[in-house]
């Protein structure tokens, strides 16, 4: 038999040792490192962890993830390198291109899975979209310039000019730029080009383009113009000049309207694509995904304040109409 003193001290020793085990448990969980540019998107990670819920994984009980956010693109290829040396199972870039090229440059193991708004064989990702190669694969949205750019002129048709703001320092600019300036020569558009990567050039660039008579705004979808969406929209509203965005995030905030891909659908399919790697598939054999349902929403609201008058049949185009 077992004396009362020595079964509590046995007893205390067991409860004592639980703490280690489950630390032990934790830290045998496989970790996705995640890399982003900016600040977090809450929608965003909700729809990846849906998606690798889809696979049978869930946060905090069979793996963990380890964030990595950097706030210039110059921290990118660091953070990086710290997800390499941290073992992570599996890296996630969110856009821009910055995150992935950056991944890729630190590892050409560990599987990488991104989302972007450029061109991935051009920007040196994959070798193609069926079949990736390497250690890399994950969705690319189709360049959404010259779609805004034909909903942008049904709404102001009388617009000479019409800007198109770019992030010079961004992966997918260069090829972005030349389709919008493409196709607004299909059309017989003036476009004019303004820059921005700093808070204070895109003050100097809205500067611009009341100087230059814009009657339209087109903004580039890059990470860099996510984060600064508030200032846009002030910026926007305070020189009248009516504009068209990369997500509805914007007019729900005050913009006036936005044509981009579901992103919620693009990051649900990462987190599939994530799961499916931890469950041994190799990125190689997984085709880089492109988006198949997208979102046109407008502000009416925005409109009135504009004194636009918005056409019927544009509204009934609308998957998202705010009052």
């Amino acid at each position: 038999m077992i004396g009362r003193r020595q079964f509590i001290t046995l007893l205390g020793g067991a409860a004592a040792a639980l703490p280690l085990a489950a630390r032990g448990q934790q830290a045998a969980l496989p970790v996705i490192g995640y890399l982003r540019f900016g600040e977090q998107r809450a929608d965003a990670m909700g729809a990846l962890r849906k998606g690798l819920g889809e696979q049978g994984y869930f946060e905090g009980r069979n793996f963990v993830f380890e964030p990595r956010t950097a706030e210039d693109y110059d921290r990118l290829p660091a953070l990086a390198a710290e997800l390499v040396a941290r073992r992570v199972a599996a890296i996630f870039t969110f856009p821009p291109a910055n995150a992935a090229q950056a991944a890729k440059a630190a590892t050409s193991v560990i599987p990488i899975v991104f989302t972007t708004g450029a061109d991935p064989i051009l920007q040196g990702l994959v070798a193609s979209l069926n079949r990736p190669g390497a250690n890399v694969t994950g969705v690319t949205v189709l360049d959404m310039g010259p779609k805004q750019l034909e909903l942008l002129r049904g709404l102001v048709p009388k617009a000479s000019t019409i800007a198109y703001l770019a992030n010079p320092v961004g992966t997918g600019t260069k090829l972005t730029t030349q389709n919008v300036l493409a196709a607004a020569r299909s059309v017989g558009q003036h476009l004019i080009v303004l820059n921005a990567s700093t808070p204070a050039e895109i003050d100097t660039a809205f500067a611009t383009l009341a100087r230059e008579r814009a009657g339209g705004l087109l903004v580039e979808p890059d990470a860099f113009f996510l984060a600064r969406h508030s200032q846009l929209i002030v910026l926007a509203a305070r020189y009248a000049i009516p504009a068209v965005y990369s997500g509805p995030e914007f007019p729900r905030a005050g913009g006036l309207m936005s044509y981009s891909d579901d992103r919620a659908e693009s990051f649900r399919q990462a987190g599939l694509y994530l799961g499916r790697i931890l469950k041994g598939e190799k990125p190689a054999d997984l085709p880089v995904l492109q988006p198949t349902k997208f979102i046109f929403a407008i502000n009416l609201s925005t409109a009135k304040a504009l004194g636009l008058d918005v056409p019927p049949t544009l509204i009934a185009r609308a998957d998202e109409v705010i009052e």
